[in-house]
């Protein structure tokens, strides 16, 4: 029944959908109907685009996809993500080259570009307000920030343990007095002006990935201090833009940075980016698709399901109607995965395998795909494409007969409970109550029922959710997980024994054959050996079904004709100043 309502309803908004685009064609080409332009004219060198809230504009603080994209914008790390190249990798940014790494892996030599410059601002007293040099000392300073607790930086768990010397620098913060920059750290060492070391207590291969997230990125001290709490609000970087007007929760405005010198391995690219990027907060999706189809937005990224038919044929090509107007769409595969966790400290779920293993089986992947209009496609593993150690084939696929026979080995017969002859009850504790949300749930729900378990889904908002999960309260509950890195490391700590709750380890998995392998690969450099591991450690995950893998998301998003050089990227952080526009 849920399938022919659902069909009936996706064919009624398809139709509906239809019309209303093609009456708001009708308007825009007549010349009324436009969204209200929050500018007057819109300038051919400026790039519009959107924004949701922003928490803050310093670098240490920034540990959302919003505020990291606001401050890659204006701040520069010694390494970036190569634009272009998939798999992703890192190209030198503020660094001259790649690093000195010493034969036991432990210490990184990094020599800085010539001439790169703070942006001109009030902080720099010295030299009546033009910005200064960017040394060595900038980049271990800004380290230190996020290791200094005053600051409340949310990204020290990137560090923490790593480097010597840097957690008793931050023990040592935790005091009332004034923190002591200029206090040494064993591990940040000074060489010359240009260059730094790194030193750390073992091999750590993910720091290159750390040194291009913006915790990393280069601050001046006398911004920090000109500004005092503020200074969330005035960066000061060396990067392509500075930041010259927000007005919070409405509108962020950039100038090209004239002093930026990009690195010699990008310069060929960004020349002829804009010279100006505004972006409107617009934290609705609907707003945003209307703002975009009347020509205020020269992207559109995030689409929603109840905008899919409207934009795309059932033969996942854009609409004619857009096409015709030279709207173009792009699609990428998301390094993130969702999930159904099995809280392996439940009594009933915990330490059942046969039933974890069933309950995995009768997930129906061809209908959950359908549901999310082909926009996902099946989770097989921890690790998604694009990452090494992504594995193609998962054991549990669905089958519902297979499930079955798992459900008898797990003494559910039927789904009946023997200590209680009723129906196995479990409950699945979600963290949002939208239309998506609960569709989505009441269609994973009818897959148990087919199995002939009882699943309840339980709704909360998100901080009630993790708080149930962290204290272990949660016995099946609904996530994601997002790639801080585009390493199967960031994927396969989530099954980690020691980070278990409330570590990143949700669903505290404990296996001492996979913990080995973990540690094993924590201080190995990337290579065929490593991958291997990468892959034998997702298939014991597989096995043990701490997980049901749902889904790896595809992601689209939309620009207009004359946006140019436009690439959908998985880490688009500073990416703005390889755009080109050819008009209005």
């Amino acid at each position: 029944m849920w399938m022919v309502e659902g069909r009936f309803i996706q064919g009624l908004r398809r139709v509906v959908g239809l019309a209303w685009l093609a009456l708001c064609a009708v308007a825009l080409l007549c010349g009324c109907g436009r969204i209200a332009a929050p500018d007057a004219v819109r300038e051919a060198d400026t790039f519009y685009g959107t924004s949701t809230r922003l928490r803050s504009m310093d670098p240490v603080q920034a540990g959302d996809v919003s505020s990291i994209l606001a401050v890659a914008r204006v701040y520069e790390g010694l390494y970036r993500y190569d634009y272009s190249a998939r798999p992703y990798r890192l190209i030198p940014q503020l660094a001259e080259g790649m690093p000195e790494v010493s034969g036991d892996g432990c210490a990184y030599t990094i020599r800085l570009r010539e001439g790169m410059r703070f942006q001109n601002d009030p902080c720099f007293t010295n030299t009546g307000g033009k910005g200064r040099a960017l040394t060595a000392e900038d980049v271990l300073y800004s380290i230190k920030r996020v290791a200094d607790v005053k600051t409340g930086s949310s990204g020290y768990w990137a560090f923490r343990g790593k480097i010597l010397g840097l957690d008793a620098f931050r023990e040592q913060s935790t005091s009332s007095e004034p923190t002591d920059y200029d206090a040494p750290v064993e591990g940040l060492r000074l060489l010359d002006e240009r260059t730094l070391q790194i030193r750390m207590a073992q091999p750590y291969p993910q720091l290159l990935w750390i040194l291009a997230m913006p915790y990393a990125f280069a601050v001046p001290r006398e911004a920090v201090h000109y500004y005092g709490d503020e200074f969330r609000s005035h960066p000061v970087g060396s990067g392509p833009y500075r930041l010259i007007s927000w007005v919070r929760n409405y509108r962020l405005e950039y100038a090209a940075n004239p002093d930026w010198r990009p690195a010699p391995g990008i310069a060929a690219q960004v020349e002829g980016r804009p010279q100006r990027l505004v972006y409107y907060v617009m934290d609705d999706s609907s707003t945003r698709w209307l703002a975009f189809l009347s020509g205020q937005l020269d992207l559109y990224a995030d689409i929603a399901r109840d905008n899919w038919d409207v934009i795309f044929a059932e033969d996942g090509s854009i609409n004619p109607m857009l096409k015709e107007r030279g709207i173009r769409d792009h699609r990428i595969s998301g390094l993130n995965v969702y999930y159904i966790g099995f809280n392996m400290s439940d009594p009933v779920l915990g330490g059942n395998k046969p039933l974890r293993q069933a309950l995995s089986c009768a997930f129906n992947s061809r209908d959950w795909v359908g549901f999310y209009r082909n926009r996902i496609m099946r989770a097989t593993g921890p690790i998604p494409p694009g990452v090494a150690g992504y594995v193609e084939e998962t054991p549990y696929p669905f089958d519902l007969e297979r499930a079955r026979a798992l459900l008898v080995e797990a003494g559910y017969p039927e789904g009946i409970d023997p200590a209680t002859g009723q129906r196995l009850i479990l409950t699945l504790e979600l963290g949002a109550t939208d239309s998506e949300m609960r569709e989505s749930t009441e269609l994973f729900v009818a897959f148990m029922d087919q199995l002939g378990v009882v699943v309840q889904p339980s709704y909360n908002n998100k901080p009630a959710l993790f708080k149930k999960v962290e204290k272990r309260q949660a016995q099946m509950f609904r996530l994601s997980w997002f790639a801080d890195y585009p390493d199967g490391q960031n994927f396969l700590q989530l099954f980690y024994g020691p980070n278990e709750s409330p570590g990143p380890n949700r669903v505290n998995y404990n296996n001492k054959a996979f913990d080995r392998l973990y540690r094993r690969i924590a201080v190995m450099q990337d290579s065929p050996e490593r991958t291997a591991l990468y892959e034998e450690m997702g298939r014991i995950i597989m096995e043990d079904c701490p997980w049901i893998f749902m889904h790896y998301p595809v992601d689209y998003s939309l620009s207009r004709q004359r946006l140019e050089g436009y690439l959908p990227h998985d880490f688009p952080y500073g990416m703005e100043c390889f755009y080109r526009l050819t008009g209005p």
